[in-house]
């Protein structure tokens, strides 16, 4: 399989003072996924979990729900002329049974690095196409209370954690993170990808592969911005808590407001903004709320 990370000569200017030096940065690749055999979507990915992408790709497009809906995921062999794997091509096989998606997902269109799925946002989609109801956002005073319940001062601890967890971004500087989280602060998963996006499937199919969704009880932490892709991929995974440490698009906030996801962005210390789902913070006093 390609490598995380490949070593370029780079020319380096420092007060005035010229060297050559090698230089270590993080690998972009093309992979194709590809179900039951046709073609659906090539993204621009770091090597490397490739399987788990893919897998959480289709949570996300809501073909998968599950993993006893996963027959299995293979590389695919003789992707070049020459017969040569490449690692690059990878085909997910749904379990008998399982229904093909509908024709308006199966689009075969290339997927940046950065837009996530692009072309297709719509609050409509996700609204008719998602697996589990986060909780009725008309209603989300239920008299137990939110399953999760978070204290302000874990959500401030998160961005910390999730930097020092960013081992490829140590040696790179040039991958974005996404990491899992309990409510009371502990790291479950963290995944490393040169988009935003592949970070959130990687971990995503991850908890698929495991049996773990929906992730009812998790806390999604992002590196970058809150775009309404990453919103999507928390809904569509049961993540009840999306926190960033930049600024949300306006329709991750109106995805976020409809589904009764709490989104949380420019998280950095002991500061943050609550753009929805303000009743999952355990908040001690109104002061200053309008």
């Amino acid at each position: 399989m390609g490598r995380v990370t490949e070593r370029r000569r780079v020319l380096r200017i420092r007060d005035g003072a010229v060297s050559t030096r090698p230089d270590t940065l993080v690998a972009e690749e093309p992979l194709e996924i590809r179900l039951n055999g046709k073609p659906l979507a090539i993204t621009m990915r770091t090597p490397g979990d490739d399987f788990a992408l893919a897998a959480g790709f289709l949570v996300s497009e809501g073909v998968l729900g599950s993993a006893e809906e996963l027959a299995n995921i293979v590389y695919c062999a003789g992707a070049t002329d020459e017969g040569v794997n490449t690692y690059n091509v990878v085909d997910v096989r749904l379990a008998p049974g399982v229904p093909l998606p509908d024709i308006a997902l199966e689009r075969n269109v290339y997927t940046t690095s950065s837009c996530g799925l692009c072309g297709k946002a719509s609050l409509d989609a996700v609204r008719t196409t998602a697996r589990w109801s986060i909780e009725d956002p008309e209603n989300p005073a239920d008299p137990a209370g939110p399953r999760v319940l978070l204290e302000p001062s874990v959500l401030s601890g998160l961005p910390d954690t999730l930097r020092a967890s960013q081992r490829v971004f140590e040696r790179t500087g040039g991958l974005h993170a996404a990491a899992l989280f309990t409510a009371e602060g502990e790291l479950l998963d963290v995944r490393e990808d040169v988009g935003r996006h592949n970070a959130v499937d990687k971990l995503v199919g991850r908890a698929l592969q495991q049996g773990l969704l929906p992730l009812s009880d998790a806390v999604l932490m992002v590196s970058g911005r809150a775009s309404f892709e990453l919103a999507q991929k928390a809904v569509m995974a049961g993540i009840p808590v999306l926190a960033a440490v930049s600024a949300p698009s306006s329709l991750a906030v109106d995805l976020a407001a409809e589904s009764g996801l709490t989104l949380v962005g420019f998280l950095r210390g002991s500061s943050m903004n609550v753009y929805a789902g303000e009743h999952r913070l355990a908040l001690r006093t109104t002061a200053g709320r309008a």
